[in-house]
C-alpha cells in the first residue's frame, strides 16, 4: 500500500487548514493525493508538472470519475504542489515509499498476463537512472509517446521479473529467460512477445550499452497474416445513422480521408484548405506530413463545424482562458499561438481543462475514448456482425479506392505508408480485378 511520508503529510495537513478546506473533505483530498503519487510511480510521466497533472486528470476521466471528483482531485494535487514549494522541496516525482518491502531472497510471485503482477520492492537508484536514461534516449530520437510508454512498461516488467537485480549484472541470458517465460508461462500473443523483444533490445543497446546478442536460439513469434475488417458503403451509412454530432463528422473524416484516429482528433483549423479542397495532416505517424482531398459531400458540415469552433473560441476568449494545448515547445516559440484562431482544435473538448500548477484553463481536443465509445454504440445499434473499430474506417477507405481501380502507389501516398508492402495487404480484402477475373478452366 502506498504511504505518504510523515513530513510531507504534516505539511499537507497544514496547507489544507490554511486554505480552509472543510475537515470532512480532508480524507478525500489525501485519497486523491495517494492516487496521484501512485500514478506518478506507476507510469512514465513528463517532467513538466502541468503535463503530469493533466495526464492524471485524463486518467480519472477514463476511470469514469465525475467532473466534481476530477475538480476536487486537481485541487488536492495543486495544494500538494503548493505545500512542497513552501517547504522548499523541489517536488520529487516519486516521493512515496512502500509499506511492505519484499526481501531479495523472497520467492518471485507468478506474474499475471504479460508478467506484470504486483511486486513490492524498493526502487534502486541504479534502476531509477535506467528509466530516466530510457526516457531521454527515446525523446532524443523523437519517438512516439506511446512508444515511450510501452518500452518503459516492459523495462519495469523486466525489472520485476529479475527481482530488482542490479542492471550492471544483466546479460543476454536474462533476456532469453524472460522472453521464454512470456511465451511459455504467460502465453502472450505474438505481437506482445515481439514488442517485448524490441523494447529489451532498445534497452540493452542504447541505455545499458551492453551486447544484446543474436538470440538465434529464441524462436521469434510469427504473426499470422492479418486481413483487415472492411465495411461496405451500406454498413458505413448504417453506422453513421446512429452517430450524433460531432462524432458523425469525425467518423466521416476517418473514412473519407483515410485518417488514423489520433490524426483526426488532432486536426487544427489551419490544416484545412477549403479553397483548394485539401486537408493537410501534420505530424502523422512517424512525424510525417501528407495531404488528402477533402470529401466534397461533407464540405457544408465541415463549414458548420468551423463556425461552431469560432463561437467556442470567442466565448473562451471573452472568459479569459489561456488557449489550447500545444505540442512540444511551440508555445515557447510562439507565445500567442494558443489563443490564435488558426491553432484551435477542429474537434474541441466540451469542457476546459484546469492546469492546477498554473491556475489556468486550457482547451483540449475531443478525447479518443469518447469517439471509440460512440462508434461501439453505433455499431451495436446498427446490428453489424463485424468487429468494428475506429481504424476499420481507414481500412474501408483504402479498400474502396482499390475497388475503384486506383493505383496502389496513389493509395500508399494517401494513407501515408512508408512501404508499399504495407498497402498491399488491402489486395486481400477484395477479389482479384485485373485485366481478367480469375476463373476455373472448366468455365472457359
Amino acid at each position: 500500500m502506498i504511504l505518504i511520508p510523515d513530513n510531507i503529510l504534516t505539511q499537507y495537513d497544514a496547507t489544507l487548514l490554511k486554505r480552509s478546506v472543510p475537515a470532512t473533505c480532508h480524507a478525500s483530498y489525501k485519497k486523491w493525493l495517494r492516487y496521484y503519487l501512485d500514478f506518478c510511480g506507476k507510469y512514465t510521466v513528463p517532467d513538466s508538472k502541468s503535463d503530469r497533472v493533466r495526464l492524471f486528470i485524463d486518467k480519472l476521466r477514463d476511470k469514469k470519475q465525475t467532473p466534481a471528483q476530477q475538480k476536487q482531485a486537481a485541487h488536492a494535487v495543486a495544494l500538494y504542489c503548493e505545500s512542497l514549494q513552501k517547504a522548499g522541496d523541489p517536488a520529487p516525482r516519486h516521493p512515496v515509499m512502500q509499506k511492505h518491502v519484499a526481501p531479495v531472497h523472497q520467492k518471485r510471485p507468478s506474474p499475471e498476463g504479460s508478467g506484470g503482477g504486483p511486486v513490492s520492492f524498493v526502487q534502486s537508484s541504479d534502476w531509477e537512472k535506467v528509466h530516466v536514461d530510457l526516457s531521454a534516449e527515446i525523446k532524443t530520437r523523437h519517438y512516439s509517446p506511446k512508444t515511450l510508454k510501452a518500452y518503459a512498461l516492459w523495462t519495469r516488467q523486466f525489472q520485476r521479473f529479475l527481482r530488482n537485480r542490479p542492471p550492471q549484472e544483466l546479460s543476454s541470458v536474462e533476456v532469453k529467460e524472460y522472453l521464454t517465460h512470456l511465451a511459455v508461462t504467460c502465453k502472450v500473443s505474438a505481437s506482445t512477445q515481439n514488442q517485448a523483444f524490441n523494447a529489451l533490445r532498445f534497452l540493452f543497446r542504447h541505455v545499458l550499452q551492453k551486447d544484446f546478442g543474436a538470440h538465434r536460439d529464441i524462436p521469434r513469434a510469427r504473426r499470422t497474416r492479418y486481413i483487415p475488417v472492411v465495411l461496405s458503403r451500406q454498413e458505413i451509412e448504417a453506422v453513421l445513422k446512429h452517430l450524433s454530432p460531432p462524432y458523425d463528422l469525425a467518423v466521416k473524416l476517418l473514412y473519407g480521408c483515410g485518417l488514423r484516429l489520433f490524426e483526426g482528433l488532432k486536426l487544427r483549423l489551419h490544416h484545412f484548405n477549403f479553397d483548394a479542397g485539401i486537408l493537410t495532416i501534420h505530424d502523422g505517424k512517424r512525424k510525417k506530413d501528407r495531404t488528402v482531398p477533402l470529401p466534397q459531400s461533407i464540405l457544408p458540415a465541415l463549414q458548420a463545424q468551423l463556425e461552431r469552433v469560432m463561437e467556442f473560441h470567442d466565448q473562451d476568449s471573452a472568459a479569459g482562458y489561456v488557449g489550447v494545448f500545444l505540442d512540444g515547445l511551440l508555445e515557447k516559440k510562439y507565445p500567442a499561438a494558443p489563443r490564435e484562431l488558426v491553432w484551435q482544435w477542429f474537434f474541441p473538448a466540451k469542457t476546459l481543462t484546469l492546469v492546477p500548477a498554473q491556475g489556468q484553463y486550457r482547451r483540449y481536443h475531443l478525447h479518443e475514448s469518447h469517439v471509440q465509445k460512440a462508434i461501439r454504440e453505433a455499431v451495436r445499434r446498427a446490428k453489424l456482425m463485424k468487429r468494428v473499430s475506429a481504424h476499420t474506417f481507414r481500412h474501408s477507405f483504402a479498400t474502396h479506392l482499390l475497388q475503384a481501380n486506383y493505383d496502389i502507389r496513389t493509395i500508399q501516398e494517401l494513407l501515408g505508408h512508408s512501404d508499399v508492402r504495407t498497402t498491399m495487404i488491402y489486395t486481400h480484402t477484395i477479389q482479384s480485378r485485373t485485366v481478367k477475373e480469375a476463373k476455373s478452366p472448366l468455365d472457359f
